[in-house]
């Protein structure tokens, strides 16, 4: 058979998961990036002799990634080295840390001391969780191309874990009555850019799996996944070029023929991958009127995530923080209203701090540090002027780092800086709002309702990313890349293996 050609658009998590797995397969694989690098937002930021992720720094469920290169016929331990974190992360409430720890033991230890009646409702926490996240997760790993994938046995048996109407906060009521014990299991919200109010129960898996299968850091940053990721494509005899912008998609009616480059080169493909940010894909390569679903009109009206603010310094000298931090405001429900409701910047704001050289020195020079700073605001629906606000914006996020962090010199210590806006998301990055983690992951925006891995509105047209099903983070991410790579191997009736069973992969103790 000869091979089909497939061109996937964005060489970001999603386009080189799908591009290594395809090309292993047999087909005939070319990558369009417009950066000068691979990754997208899982690329290197390089700043002189500092090295920072421009986007996730929490790797979990790495068994899924160790997956992803086993489709493609790899071992990702040949490619890449990890070192698992513990503890997690360092929680701070006003001047109250917690350290979260993978280890039960430890973590049980530590709650009993900051928060100590509830600590007792942890092990049935975990328990119910267990239950949820097993029955769960294979849903994740399908594709809903129709409403008959709801008859699957694999969702009627989840039905009654997914808490329908309830939110993380309210799930979490039902084992903790402290505010701030329910905050330690509810703000991986943000991961995917919602508010523990509004944000969906089923995403307690986020929290689970973390404290079950751990968080990870790999040698040299995230990033070197992307650079493992293309590796493996060129291997296969994959073709990548980088610094080649696609201008649009070239359609014959609803059949996607191939890509235009901004070059003008015209070149064509038997499918398309689009791994592009979905509503700017939508809105700016297919010409109006060519969807109706998803039209510019249509997707104005749909609920996006929240967007981030970033800083990322150089500094000539080590802090001792753990690897990861996050601090809450001080009133966090008024934090997170002013970002999902009032779509306002706060005085008071929440702030997450990577201090990655403290697990990785090659990340800076000797006796030097990388700070990557992530503070959550409001997407660009929202009216802040950032060419505006972003100067006083970063004072005054240096200010609370200084003081919540008791980082008092801080300034004096910034050999290099760069800042990231909501419209630098947009105008840089091609980020539809600046909202990072795209569609907001609400009731109405999931499974079957959010757009499908098999483009629904065009054919021979897939989509990667997390602007599809199952949704955004890097490991769900690439388990939507393996879903898009397998229906475009059964469109050909080209074998593959399914997914391997949680317990066949990672056996998860009870």
């Amino acid at each position: 058979m000869n091979k089909k050609d497939v061109i996937v658009i964005g060489a970001g998590p999603g386009g080189l998961t799908s591009a290594m797995i395809l090309a292993h397969r047999g087909f005939k694989v070319t990558v369009f990036e417009k950066a000068e690098t691979v990754g997208g937002r899982n690329a290197a930021i390089r700043l002189g002799d500092y090295t920072f992720e421009t986007g996730p720094t929490f790797l979990m469920m790495n068994f899924i990634l160790g997956e992803m290169f086993e489709e493609a016929g790899r071992n990702a331990e040949d490619y890449l080295q990890f070192t698992a974190l513990d503890p997690l992360y360092r929680l701070r409430f006003d001047e109250t840390d917690v350290y979260m720890s993978a280890d039960r033991k430890r973590l049980q230890e530590e709650l009993a001391t900051k928060f100590s009646a509830d600590a007792a409702s942890l092990e049935r926490f975990f328990g119910r969780e267990q239950a949820r996240f097993e029955n769960l997760f294979p849903c994740l790993q399908k594709d809903y191309a129709n409403l008959a994938s709801f008859l699957d046995v694999k969702l009627l048996r989840a039905i009654p874990h997914i808490s329908f109407g309830r939110t993380m906060i309210d799930n979490l009521r039902k084992y903790f009555s402290n505010e701030r014990m329910q905050l330690s299991f509810t703000f991986q919200s943000k991961y995917i850019g919602m508010s523990p109010w509004r944000c969906p129960s089923l995403f307690m898996l986020i929290p689970y799996v973390e404290h079950t299968f751990g968080i990870y850091h790999v040698l040299g940053g995230l990033n070197q996944i992307s650079l493992a990721m293309a590796k493996v494509v060129r291997e296969e005899g994959g073709e990548i070029h980088t610094g080649t912008p696609v201008r649009r998609l070239i359609l014959d009616g609803r059949t996607v023929k191939g890509v235009e480059l901004e070059g003008g080169d015209k070149v064509y493909a038997d499918d398309v991958i689009i791994n592009a940010d979905f509503a700017y894909a939508m809105t700016n390569l297919v010409e109006p009127g060519s969807v109706r679903k998803y039209s510019a009109a249509n997707l104005a009206r749909k609920s996006y995530s929240c967007s981030t603010f970033m800083l990322y310094l150089g500094v000539d000298k080590h802090y001792d923080l753990p690897h990861h931090n996050i601090v809450f405001a001080k009133d966090y429900r008024s934090n997170v209203d002013d970002i999902f409701d009032r779509s306002i910047l706060s005085e008071d704001v929440s702030f997450y701090v990577q201090n990655a050289s403290v697990t990785d020195p090659s990340l800076a020079p000797a006796g030097k540090s990388t700070l990557y700073i992530l503070v959550p605001v409001p997407n660009n629906k929202s009216h802040v002027d950032w060419d505006t606000e972003g100067a006083p914006f970063r004072d005054r996020v240096l200010d609370q780092v200084m003081a919540r962090m008791s980082m008092t010199d801080l300034r004096e210590h910034i050999e290099v800086e760069k800042i990231i806006t909501p419209a630098n998301w947009e105008r840089d990055y091609n980020i539809y709002r600046g909202a990072i983690f795209s569609f907001a992951h609400n009731w109405s925006q999931l499974l079957y309702f959010r757009p499908r891995n098999r483009y629904e509105e065009l054919n021979h047209c897939y989509l990667v990313g997390g602007g599809t099903h199952p949704g955004t983070g890097l490991p769900i991410i690439y388990e939507g890349a393996r879903i898009s790579s397998n229906l475009l191997c059964k469109q050909y009736g080209i074998s593959y293996r399914p997914p391997s069973t949680l317990s066949a992969k990672h056996p998860v103790e009870t």
